[in-house]
């Protein structure tokens, strides 16, 4: 029998399995936390892009005479122009009419001045994006004046 043999122990390879053991499932979880934050990431990026392409549509729309006196939520909901990205839904928070000197959630006399909310969310509710957009009435062309 030798004396000389140096062999590790079971408790030595216990507490190197652990050590391992917790270093790995470290570095899985950070993985599995930046696949996650990317994700959220792409949303949003997404959600800020379709809530700006909205509030365009809106503008253009405005523009070419859709503006609506006293108009609710659903009248800027579905502008020409505007699609929804895949995976994410679309909508119009409020509309507050301006009265000459602060904006008002109920209409009493339109002045031709609107701030219309947009959202855009994605299904999952992991983002979502708002926007605030204030519209006017064309003034001229052949319109009532302002």
């Amino acid at each position: 029998m030798r004396t000389d043999d140096r062999g590790e122990s079971l408790l030595e390879l216990l507490v190197a399995v652990t050590i391992l053991g917790v270093a790995v499932i470290a570095i899985v979880g950070g993985i599995g936390v930046s696949v996650f934050m990317s994700d959220v990431h792409r949303k949003q990026a997404t959600a800020g892009a379709g809530v700006r392409d909205f509030g365009e549509a809106v503008e253009n729309q405005v523009m070419t005479g859709g503006y609506f006196a006293c108009a609710a939520p659903a009248k800027y909901a579905a502008p020409a122009g505007f699609s929804v990205p895949s995976g994410f839904t679309s909508s119009v928070t409020s509309v507050k009419y301006w009265t000459g000197s602060a904006w008002s959630a109920t209409c009493g006399t339109d002045t031709g001045l609107q701030q219309v909310t947009l959202q855009v969310a994605s299904g999952d509710g992991r983002a979502s994006e708002r926007l605030e957009v204030v519209v006017r009435k064309r003034c001229g062309l052949g319109e009532a004046p302002c």
